[in-house]
């Protein structure tokens, strides 16, 4: 039986409207990945260029080599992470172009959060996650620290957000090159 924060959520999404839910790191602002008009209505809440790229998540190993060629040693960063890892993959395909950036590259984290997952799995498409602040501004802690102006242009609040306390700050971000190279951009 699907819960009913996630039915909401899920009609929202299928809408093409903004959620603000948790995730396995901090509040996020959400939206169906593969939604162009979507994706532009984030970067207008948040007030951030779309020329820096969002993170989208995942829930499955399926999912993530429907977008990217995933290198092997990704696996390995995956599986041997202690928190959630963020890892930006080259050449990403099936996500529009306001989702790729310039380098035509694109971060994404596969969630193991049971939220996260069940939410994907029925929107049946990647989910946009990025922090629920407005651009430049430190990302909050808890939900009496988000804009109220982010608060009023979501259209959905997914309820646990009240309660909810982020377990991280943010996901650890590793850039894995196609000539093998692998960076380190946030730890």
């Amino acid at each position: 039986m699907i819960s009913i924060e996630i039915e909401n959520a899920l009609e929202h999404l299928n809408k093409g409207n903004i959620i603000l839910y948790p995730t396995d790191t901090t509040f996020g602002l959400g939206c169906d990945a593969t939604n162009s008009d979507a994706v532009k209505k984030i970067y207008q809440i948040k007030n951030r260029s779309d020329s820096k790229a969002l993170i989208i998540l995942v829930e499955s190993e399926r999912r993530l080599q429907q977008l990217v060629k995933v290198p092997e040693v990704a696996w390995d960063l995956i599986d041997f992470s202690e928190k959630p890892i963020t890892i930006i993959y080259d050449n990403p395909k099936n996500l529009p172009n306001e989702l790729i950036a310039s380098d035509n590259t694109i971060a994404i984290r596969l969630t193991k959060d049971d939220f996260c997952k069940k939410l994907i799995s029925k929107l049946n498409a990647p989910l946009v996650s990025t922090s629920a602040n407005i651009s430049g501004e430190v990302s909050p802690k808890t939900f009496n620290d988000i804009s109220q102006k982010i608060k009023t242009q979501v259209d959905y609040i997914v309820p646990e957000c009240e309660t909810f306390v982020p377990k991280y700050e943010a996901s650890t971000i590793i850039k894995l090159s196609a000539n093998g190279l692998v960076k380190i951009i946030r730890e």
